[in-house]
């Protein structure tokens, strides 16, 4: 069984912070879409994040043994299966009759999350596959269930629990989203105007005073995640400071003079 703390290079003790901060580090390396990114490591990387992020998965990473609430009880060790289920037989005995429900898990981006709508989905059938249109609720959450009525299989209701791939650009919390946004040193200190893009590519206009100090956040209202009932949530722009590549002598000559002052 793979160790998925090795993967991420974390303790067992971990916090959900610190895997979630692992996870992004790693993520961000080995993304196939940046050069010497590796699929097959990313792909390791976010599966070791989704047991870990997940309480539950990560019950059955650490003890595997646990899940099996009968052990190695069988006949070889004289177990009497006979009596345990005369001890629970009152509940076998009178089933209750339930609605028949196909279920299925669908992962989804922060940007089906951002726009919502109407989704082609395939559902698995035991003649194969079956295509169907969802509509994605406004807002939707990690882990969140929504039953579709007589879309599933022979007609039944289809209930998908809807899981959402961490993005490392994005961080949520509700409604609301933050990112970094990468500024030169002589934008934060002179100030002036810049463009952002939130979660669905518009631009935004963002004003940075003069002196800006590293990691201030700015609030840009109702940019956020829009929400099935209640206004749309913020977008926190959290700016960061880079060096210019090429710093004219001169200036440098200018800080350092100041520096010595």
């Amino acid at each position: 069984m793979t160790n998925y703390y090795q993967t991420l290079g974390i303790a067992q003790t971990a916090t959900t912070d610190e895997i979630k901060r692992a996870y992004r580090k790693l993520a961000s390396q080995h993304h196939p879409d940046k050069e010497g990114g590796d699929k097959h490591k990313f792909q390791e990387i976010q599966r070791a994040y989704d047991t870990l992020s997940d309480p539950n998965k990560r019950a059955v990473h650490d003890n595997p043994q646990a899940q099996n609430p009968f052990g190695n009880f069988g006949p070889q060790t004289g177990f009497d299966f006979e009596n345990i289920f005369s001890v629970f037989g009152a509940r076998f005995q009178q089933p209750q009759q339930r609605t028949q429900l196909a279920r299925m898990t669908l992962w989804i981006t922060l940007q089906d999350v951002a726009q919502g709508g109407r989704k082609t989905i395939s559902v698995g059938t035991h003649q194969g596959t079956m295509t169907v249109e969802i509509e994605i609720p406004s807002g939707i959450n990690d882990g969140d269930s929504v039953q579709y009525a007589g879309i599933g299989p022979d007609g039944m209701d289809l209930v998908i629990m809807f899981r959402i791939h961490p993005n490392p650009k994005w961080t949520r919390q509700g409604p609301n989203l933050t990112m970094d946004y990468e500024l030169t040193m002589w934008d934060l200190i002179l100030g002036g105007e810049t463009t952002v893009r939130d979660i669905l590519g518009n631009q935004l206009s963002l004003t940075i005073p003069p002196m800006t100090q590293p990691r201030t956040t700015f609030r840009l209202r109702g940019r956020g995640l829009a929400q099935k009932h209640g206004a749309p949530g913020d977008l926190f722009v959290r700016v960061q400071a880079t060096l210019p590549a090429d710093i004219p002598q001169n200036i440098i000559d200018a800080i350092a003079q100041t520096r010595t002052q």
